[in-house]
């Protein structure tokens, strides 16, 4: 019999994220906290009424997807090679000393030349960092396109590829079949390919859609389409994590003459359905085992230095490029969060036998901790008096939703004038005859 229990759960999320979001707004914190804290209470962690599936998992990856290609479209491409530089150091620094750090913090729990591999593995998941949280609560604060947002952006990405070839070295020495240097091939062919495309799609779509009249709902759903299959190209062919790839596809788009439009459009499929399955499903993902009081000890120095070392390595690395103190601060609390990425590192190292099962639980507080603080404290390092850009950006899609209503309604008094001229041209047909 076919089950249709994904609705309850649907519904569960869509409701139960929109409430302790709205709780969470109240307190003055971003909407986006609610949201995963729903996850975690309603999962299997607490009240176990969502359990994570096949769709759920299939939905959140869509709702991600999604996520980095609207920052994609939203990103000033200008001030993001303005950043490359300054980004590629942010995220130097950001990988080195999270490297670090973990590597020690294992070592003095795991003492021996036969734990060396695993304490590096340690120190690797420390070097992934989950963008899509920062992304979220910087966009619901009108910040993503400031200074401080681009560098963000732009290191979490370089930071990815980073913690990639970070993560082959290591698994090649467990893994003979896996080869270093076709990976790192695969990396710079993916960039390069990229690149090709990016020029000769953004002066075609801007040739195709120059001109007036044209149907902007069609050129949505053909960016959306896009968006898919550049996501879906750079992890199928090029072993490149899909929401790199979806991002790129925004920046392709985003200084065409309808970025805005789509940009629109993916804020409100995202905000109504997509974004909300994906943060409750970090929740979903959350089951804690027992633990023993040295584990515990372990987890609670892992989440100190998951987060001090991700503030200060990037924060050195901002500094270091001169940004002004206030954006260093800013730049190193928008790299904490590991979210989805730490988890898919940590499943490679127990397939690998690179991690012992009891450090998985430690690992996964790390994750909802990090995930959880980074939009609370972003919330704070932000704090200040909004300039009149970001207010124009947090405004975007209450005004275009307010614009597609009133072109919705010019169509249907269209349509009405239509079928009234036909009814007229009949009955005077009729009368003729």
């Amino acid at each position: 019999m076919e089950s249709y229990h994904f609705l309850l759960d649907l519904a569960l999320i869509l409701v139960s994220t929109k409430l302790l979001g709205i709780v969470t707004k109240r307190f003055a914190m971003p909407q986006v906290v609610g949201a995963l804290v729903a996850g975690l209470i309603f999962g299997p962690a607490f009240l176990g009424l969502l359990q994570e599936t096949a769709f759920i998992d299939q939905v959140a990856e869509l709702g991600v997807i999604i996520l980095m290609f609207t920052a994609g479209l939203e990103t000033d491409i200008h001030e993001l090679k303005k950043s490359g530089g300054p980004a590629f150091v942010i995220a130097l620094c950001g990988v080195l000393l999270p490297l670090a750090g973990g590597f020690l913090l294992s070592a003095a729990f795991n003492r021996g030349a036969e734990h060396l591999l695993e304490n590096v593995f340690i120190g690797i998941i420390l070097t992934a960092t989950s963008v899509s949280i920062t992304v979220e609560t910087l966009r619901e604060m009108g910040k993503l396109s400031t200074r401080s947002g681009n560098a963000i952006l732009g290191a979490a990405l370089i930071d990815d590829i980073l913690g990639i070839v970070a993560l082959t070295l290591i698994t090649s020495l467990a893994d003979e079949s896996v080869n270093i240097v076709t990976v790192l091939l695969k990396i710079v062919a993916f960039f390069v390919v990229a690149l090709v495309l990016g020029v000769f799609l953004h002066k075609l779509i801007e040739k195709v859609t120059g001109g007036a009249g044209r149907d902007r709902k069609r050129y949505a759903i053909l960016a959306f389409a896009m968006c898919l299959f550049f996501s879906y190209g750079a992890e199928q062919f090029f072993g490149v994590a899909d929401i790199t790839g979806a991002y790129i596809a925004g920046l392709i788009i985003s200084n065409t003459s309808r970025a805005t439009y789509v940009a629109a459009k993916c804020e409100t499929i995202s905000y109504m359905f997509f974004s909300p399955v994906f943060f409750a499903s970090i929740g979903a993902k959350v089951v804690l085992p027992e633990m023993s009081a040295s584990i515990v000890l372990f987890s609670l120095l892992l989440i100190a230095v998951a987060v001090i070392t991700k503030v200060i390595g990037c924060g050195l690395g901002a500094k270091l490029c001169r940004y002004s103190g206030k954006e260093c601060v800013q730049i190193g609390v928008g790299m904490i969060c590991r979210g989805e990425v730490a988890l898919i590192v940590t499943t490679k190292g127990i397939s690998l036998g690179m991690l012992q099962p009891e450090y998985v639980a430690p690992v996964i507080l790390m994750v909802v901790a990090s995930t959880i603080c980074t939009p609370i404290l972003l919330k704070l390092v932000y704090r200040g008096r909004k300039e009149y850009g970001d207010l124009v950006q947090s405004d975007l899609v209450d005004q275009y939703e307010a614009v597609q209503d009133l072109d919705l309604a010019a169509q249907s008094v269209l349509e009405d004038h239509e079928q009234l001229v036909k009814q007229g041209k009949a009955l005077q047909e009729k009368h003729t005859n």
